[in-house]
């Protein structure tokens, strides 16, 4: 149902004018936190917890930027313009309360407030819980691009799900890892706004039935069960320029919540049931799809978001006169990865089934409505769903599938006459097992199909969707990934920051490419002692976190050396623990002395899909490896491990800035962008990687000298792997890789009991498909590079320098100016 506003137009001057801002002084914003400590919270400061404080000063901070919003909102409807609509299955917004004082130039303010109201600002920032919205690179990109589109006016909404657990809370126990429910609701969460009053009702199950009225066919979904999806809006604060977008997020509850008769008769549980089963669809991101019942729940998942918000846009957003043929022309949804894939079909059911469209007509609107961002190379990440679940969850899309999959191929026919086998390898649906290929269905339809980085996007073209890309080459283009420098750099590593703009002046923030003018300055001498100064304090900031965090004393003076990031085995944490490894045992049996090795603190940070048995075994084995080192006394000026657990935003913004060293060291041809490398860099950490990903681009920006390349091209890759890669030979013909693997193997960091390391060991020497052993050498090489540059470190602080002058590329403001150019053709708002 379309939410209705007033019965007629208000007459009003006050509800005519645009909103009123709160007044920017000190004493205003004290009055209006007392207010809301006080009627809100219900407490009286000196009864306050620090909960209701931050509560309070949240929800004062929020006061200020729905004046933004609100102004926002009416200016756009005066003068409407083509949308963003952004459907992504998660986004890793990080703490809210430090970048929206940022954004809204309201810290020193907030501040100062605090101070006169005796409350510590920074206990508070401590105080709030992280959103558990997001997982990894794919979530905190979609985080980056939503502040992006605000931060440049761009009319936008996104899309998501509100889970309310997250994926889950990392824990270790034993060294191994084991998942907690992620209540990061629990103490509130004041960013947020609840539209209960303006919920969508999502169907599911069920079978259709067709009639013929006037000569056509007119098809009905019948469905057999729905949820209802309640919206949940929060604001987007670009940077200081008064606008603030709206990313919207679906929370599912039961159409019938609870059943009193059953209630009654003393059956608890039935009586909730249906509420059970519907909220189970956004308890959790991500539930493990090992059973077929976790794969139902994934499809629900993603029909839901994206049904809810096609609908809540057209029926919610659109004038009630809209003619829905110029729907291309209103809006652009872009498809965030191949998880909300499922909005093409939902578009066309919508249009033929419930507005009567016929399908020419539909389609027409909806390969014009659609474009498809791929962030993976691996065949296993790109989506299927079996035809058997899809015909039970969604019989009517799947018809709808079919259709568009038998209109394709005739298309296919037509272009390369008697090309079978092109027609099979092509066609949306699989054979064997019977499957929709999402992507390729994303292909079909989008009007553009883009890669994450200039390497990634050149092997979709030749490698992940070669015959779409010789069909349509005009579909395919490239959009490198980028990152918010506000959070990234101006909030996370204010030091740096505040270096940078008195360097260079004010501005920089949204002008990332002005970081050029530090590079004058790497040959500063007093400007390098100063920037070493930023890393050093980082670095103590770093260890009173830890310390308070995970009770983890880090030792001073040694090189942070850090690897960060999802734990798969294509991002090979393997490699870096050989390196650990080598380094021990060479310590160990002598054959290295102490001056021969860099003291360095290893730092991981990682979580393992539930379901991922191998990463979880690595995970233990990193853990065991680091307890043995860490424990021996011979060695802890020297060599230290650190593996804090549940690695997130907020972990981030401390570890990056402290960072000197950033490990980048996947399988080249198997990571598609990576977004940590381009962070790490921007806050002055050196690179180590393979010629993978992002890393290619940024290796041409900062230059060879202050990069540390190692590892196989993707094409020798693909070379050894065409010959048959035998990873026992390079064991074999290793001294140095047999010794770490053999010290592994004997048990000397599992309790003296080789077994427990076997599963990982045995995968190395006998499977190791993404080819660690074979990139070994170079990796140990470039390591030895990597020494004898840190002895000299008045050089290593020129390239650090460097790096991030020669960053300002990676901003994701740049990466939206290319998304408007390159695939939405939509002008800055």
């Amino acid at each position: 149902m379309r939410f209705k506003g007033p019965a007629h137009e208000p007459t009003h001057p006050l509800a005519l004018r645009a909103a009123v801002p709160a007044e920017r002084t000190v004493d205003a914003f004290v009055e209006e936190f007392l207010e809301n400590l006080n009627y809100v919270q219900g407490v009286a400061l000196p009864r306050s917890t620090i909960n209701d404080q931050y509560l309070a000063l949240a929800m004062t901070v929020r006061r200020y930027l729905m004046t933004d919003w609100m102004n926002t909102a009416r200016r756009r409807r005066g003068a409407p313009s083509k949308m963003v609509g952004y459907l992504s299955a998660e986004y890793l917004l990080g703490r809210q309360l430090g970048n929206s004082l940022l954004a809204a130039d309201l810290y020193d303010i907030a501040r100062e407030a605090m101070n006169q109201c005796g409350i510590s600002i920074d206990a508070l920032r401590a105080q709030e819980v992280e959103p558990g919205l997001g997982n990894g690179g794919l979530g905190r990109l979609a985080a980056c691009f939503v502040d992006s589109l605000a931060t440049l006016d761009v009319p936008s909404i996104g899309y998501g799900i509100r889970y309310e657990y997250g994926m889950f809370r990392q824990t270790f126990v034993d060294g191994r890892q084991v998942e907690r429910p992620d209540s990061w609701l629990f103490l509130g969460s004041p960013w947020e706004f609840p539209l209960p009053d303006r919920a969508v009702e999502i169907h599911f199950g069920g079978h259709t039935e067709s009639t013929t009225q006037d000569g056509q066919e007119i098809t009905r979904w019948l469905p057999a069960w729905n949820v209802q999806a309640i919206p949940y809006q929060l604001m987007v604060p670009g940077y200081r320029n008064g606008v603030a977008n709206t990313l919207r997020l679906w929370s599912a509850r039961a159409t019938r919540e609870f059943d009193l008769h059953i209630f009654n008769s003393g059956d608890y549980e039935e009586a909730v049931r249906a509420q059970t089963f519907a909220e189970n669809i956004t308890k959790v991101l991500y539930p493990e799809d090992s059973t077929p019942q976790g794969k139902e729940l994934r499809l629900q998942q993603q029909y839901f978001f994206v049904a809810a918000s096609l609908k809540d846009y057209i029926e919610q957003t659109l004038p009630d006169d809209f003619d829905l043929h110029n729907l291309p022309d209103q809006i652009i949804w872009q498809l965030n990865d191949t998880h909300p894939v499922i909005a093409i079909p939902e578009l066309m059911r919508l249009l033929v089934d419930e507005y009567g469209l016929p399908w020419e007509e539909a389609w027409d609107i909806t390969s014009r409505c659609f474009a498809y961002t791929c962030h993976t190379l691996l065949p296993e990440a790109l989506e299927v769903w079996s035809v058997d679940i899809l015909g039970r969850l969604l019989p009517r899309h799947l018809e709808i599938i079919y259709r568009i999959n038998d209109e394709f191929l005739e298309s296919v026919r037509e272009r390369f006459p008697g090309d079978e086998d092109r027609v099979r390898r092509m066609s949306i649906i699989q054979e064997n097992p019977r499957a929709v290929r999402m992507a390729y269905l994303a292909t079909v339809v989008g009007t553009k199909v883009n890669g994450v980085a200039e390497l990634h996007s050149q092997l979709l073209r030749d490698k992940v969707l070669p015959d779409f890309s010789e069909m349509w080459p005009e579909k395919f283009t490239n959009v490198t990934n980028g990152i918010t420098p506000r959070r990234f750099l101006r909030l996370s590593n204010g030091r740096l920051s505040d270096l940078i703009t008195e360097t260079i002046g004010e501005g920089w923030e949204t002008d990332l490419e002005r970081l050029r003018e530090l590079e004058p300055y790497a040959d500063d001498a007093a400007f390098r002692q100063r920037f070493r100064d930023v890393k050093e304090a980082n670095k103590h900031r770093l260890r009173d976190l830890l310390i308070t965090r995970d009770n983890f004393a880090l030792p001073q003076g040694q090189m942070i050396d850090v690897m960060v990031k999802r734990l798969h085995e294509y991002k090979r944490q393997m490699l870096k623990l050989l390196h650990i490894v080598t380094l021990y045992e060479g310590l160990s049996t002598g054959r290295l002395t102490p001056e021969q090795v860099t003291p360095r603190t290893f730092v991981f940070g990682a979580k393992a899909a539930p379901g991922y048995f191998m990463a979880k075994e690595i995970i233990a084995l990193i853990n065991a490896v680091g307890k043995t080192i860490n424990a021996d006394d011979r060695f802890n000026e020297i060599l230290t491990v650190a593996f804090p657990a549940n690695y997130n935003v907020t972990l981030a913004e401390k570890l990056i800035p402290a960072a000197d060293l950033s490990e980048q060291i996947s399988l080249a041809g198997k990571e598609a962008s990576g977004t940590g490398n381009m962070k790490f860099a921007l806050n002055g950490a050196l690179t180590i990687g393979t010629d993978d990903g992002a890393n290619v681009e940024i290796r041409q920006l900062v230059g060879d000298d202050n990069f540390f390349l190692f590892g196989m091209s993707e094409p020798e890759v693909a070379a050894l792997g065409e010959q048959g890669y035998v990873p026992r030979s390079f064991y074999e013909g290793n001294d140095d890789l047999r010794r770490a693997i053999d010290l592994i193997a004997s048990g000397a960091f599992t309790d003296r009991d080789g077994s427990k390391a076997w599963t990982v060991v045995g995968d190395l020497l006998n499977n190791d498909r993404f080819m660690v052993l074979a990139d070994y050498a170079s990796y140990i090489e470039a390591q030895g590079r990597v020494d004898a540059a840190y002895a000299d470190y008045e050089s290593w602080t020129r390239s650090a320098i460097l790096n991030v002058a020669r960053c300002g590329f990676f901003s994701s403001d740049r990466s939206m100016h290319d998304y408007m150019a390159r695939i939405w053709g939509i002008g800055q708002g």
